[in-house]
């Protein structure tokens, strides 16, 4: 009687298990079109975020000193280093592969957007958009081995 009852219980939160390796399988560092950065997406509690853990260029040009987040609209944050900035916020696993309700901050700009991300294997489609998905942009970032 007692195995039956753990087996079942087993069948009952099989599923869920499974579910969250599924959710899970977005972890790990991703690199952007361009090349330019590296961003490691991680889990806080039941949501995904990620931020920047590698650049090309870490330093500014022409003071030789990190790059800050000088394009931030709001000024007491423009001195904060690029490098370890969180972009990606938010995010809930909606199941099909599909990571949503969820912000992308742009640094180049200083603009936070809506954005919804689709993992298909080792790509990761990301729709950044205002109000509506249809006015945005998509980029599809690869997995970093």
């Amino acid at each position: 009687m007692r195995w039956s009852f753990l087996i079942l219980i087993c069948g009952f939160l099989s599923p869920v298990f499974v579910q969250a390796q599924k959710a899970d399988a977005i972890l790990g560092k991703w690199i952007n079109p361009s090349g330019e950065g590296q961003i490691l997406v991680y889990k806080k509690g039941s949501l995904y975020f990620g931020k920047l853990v590698w650049l090309k260029l870490p330093n500014d040009e022409t003071t030789g000193q990190p790059k800050t987040d000088i394009n931030n609209p709001e000024k007491s944050l423009q001195s904060k280093p690029i490098l370890g900035l969180e972009i990606l916020k938010n995010f809930k696993f909606d199941g099909d592969e599909l990571y949503d309700e969820g912000s992308i901050y742009d640094p180049k700009n200083g603009k936070t957007y809506k954005c919804k991300m689709t993992l298909d294997g080792n790509k990761l489609k990301i729709r950044g958009y205002i109000g509506i998905s249809l006015l945005g942009r998509s980029e599809v970032w690869t997995r970093v081995k």
